[in-house]
C-alpha cells in the first residue's frame, strides 16, 4: 500500500503542517483526527488497516491531516473569539492548501470528508459550509453543537457567541437556510452519520437528522448498539460507510 508523508509551512496558519497519504488512486478522503489525535492517528488506531482492501484496490485514497484542536476549539488558553478564529483559519488552510494539493495528486472527481468525534464536527462544519466542493460526508460519533453541554462535555466557548460560532455550527445555521444555493448542493451529497445508542451525543445526532429531513436533505443516520464512541467500533464502521 502506498504511504506518503508530507510536510510544509502554511502561511495561513504560520506553522508547519503535516499529513499522511494512503493509497494510490480512487475517491479522495479528507480525514480529520479526534480531539487529541494528530495526522497519524487514523493509522495508529487501525482505521487505515480496516480500509486496506479498498486502498490497495485503488477505490480510496486517504489524506490524513492535523486537526489543531489544542490550538483552536480546545485551546482554552485563548479567548473563545480567538478559538473560533483559529478554527476558521484551519478551514482556510484546507480550502486553499490541502484541497488544491489533493486535486494535483489525484484527479478523481469524488472528494469525501470524514472524521471521528471532534473530527466529525470539523468534517460536517466544512461540508455544510462548502457543499459544492464535496460528494460525501462520513461522520462518526460527532457532536454538532459545541455550545451544548452533555455529560462531561462542556460549552467549548464558555458562553461566548458571535456570528462565526453561529456559521460554523451545523445545527445552528441549518434551520435558517431557505432559498440558498447550499441547500441545493447539500441535497446532492451523500451524508452518513453514525452514533451509538448509549453515546452522549445521540440526541444531538437525532436532532441533526431531523433538521436535515426538514430541509429534504437525504442522509443516513446509523445507530449502533451500546457506546460506539471508540476506535473498535470505528474500525468496523469504516469499511461499511466510506
Amino acid at each position: 500500500m502506498n504511504r506518503e508523508y508530507l510536510r510544509w509551512y502554511s502561511q495561513r496558519l504560520h506553522r508547519d503542517m503535516e499529513m499522511l497519504v494512503f493509497g494510490h488512486a480512487g475517491a479522495k478522503v479528507l480525514v480529520f483526527p479526534t480531539r487529541e489525535g494528530r495526522f497519524f492517528e487514523y493509522e495508529q488506531l487501525g482505521l487505515v488497516a480496516s480500509l486496506a482492501d479498498k486502498l490497495q484496490a485503488g477505490h480510496l485514497q486517504l489524506y490524513c491531516i492535523e486537526g489543531l484542536a489544542a490550538d483552536s476549539l480546545y485551546g482554552f488558553h485563548r479567548h473563545p473569539a480567538e478559538r473560533i478564529r483559529r478554527h476558521a483559519a484551519l478551514e482556510d488552510y484546507i480550502l486553499n492548501e490541502v484541497l488544491p494539493l489533493m486535486a494535483a495528486k489525484n484527479s478523481h472527481d469524488c472528494t469525501i470528508v470524514h472524521g471521528c468525534s471532534l473530527g466529525a464536527f470539523q468534517a460536517a462544519s466544512l461540508v455544510f459550509r462548502h457543499p459544492h466542493l464535496f460528494r460525501k460526508l462520513v461522520a462518526f460519533s460527532g457532536r454538532y453543537d459545541l455550545t451544548m453541554k452533555v455529560e462531561s462535555f462542556s460549552d467549548l466557548f464558555d458562553g461566548y457567541y458571535d456570528d462565526s460560532v453561529y456559521f460554523h455550527t451545523p445545527t445552528h445555521f441549518l434551520p435558517g437556510l431557505g432559498a440558498d444555493w447550499r441547500l441545493d448542493r447539500l441535497r446532492e451529497i451523500d451524508i452518513v452519520l453514525t452514533i451509538g445508542d448509549a453515546d452522549p451525543f445521540i440526541d444531538n445526532n437525532r436532532y441533526l437528522s431531523r433538521l436535515l429531513g426538514e430541509k429534504n436533505i437525504r442522509h443516513q443516520l446509523h445507530v449502533w448498539d451500546g457506546r460506539a464512541h471508540r476506535a473498535g467500533a470505528w474500525r468496523k464502521m469504516a469499511p461499511l460507510y466510506i
